[in-house]
């Protein structure tokens, strides 16, 4: 399964989790697929990049599959130039991508978020 992890991480944090990572390929050691991570360093970064907005439109394609942008405006009810921007910044972060006609579509089985308050509270000491 590809998934989408989502989370909040500073750089300490990343530099733990990448010698970690070299480690276990060091030694060999049994690596599954990997996930995409995209991190962000505070819990107000992320939810200013992934909006309610945003969000409803990564559901909205997880249901429906590939759509092109005029009709997944048509289906959420928002303004196509909304949609739009809202959708050319979710390709940036690489949360949706683009086939071959210009349609959008969810490339991950599944997208999750991941925002621990004691990880919050670990990048504000």
């Amino acid at each position: 399964m590809r998934k989408a992890i989502i989370g909040i991480s500073d750089w300490s944090m990343t530099r733990t989790g990448l010698r970690d990572l070299g480690r276990r390929l060091d030694s060999r050691e049994f690596m599954p697929d990997a996930d995409y991570h995209l991190n962000f360093p505070t819990p107000l970064q992320l939810f200013s990049e992934l909006t309610p907005k945003r969000m409803e439109l990564i559901c909205r394609l997880k249901q429906a599959g590939t759509l092109s942008i005029y009709r997944l405006a048509k289906e959420t009810g928002r303004n196509y130039s909304n949609v739009h921007a809202d959708i050319v910044r979710l390709l940036e972060l690489e949360l949706v991508s683009k086939d071959d006609k210009g349609r959008v579509f969810v490339p991950w089985d599944d997208v999750e978020i991941h925002a621990s308050l004691s990880t919050q509270a670990r990048l504000a000491a």
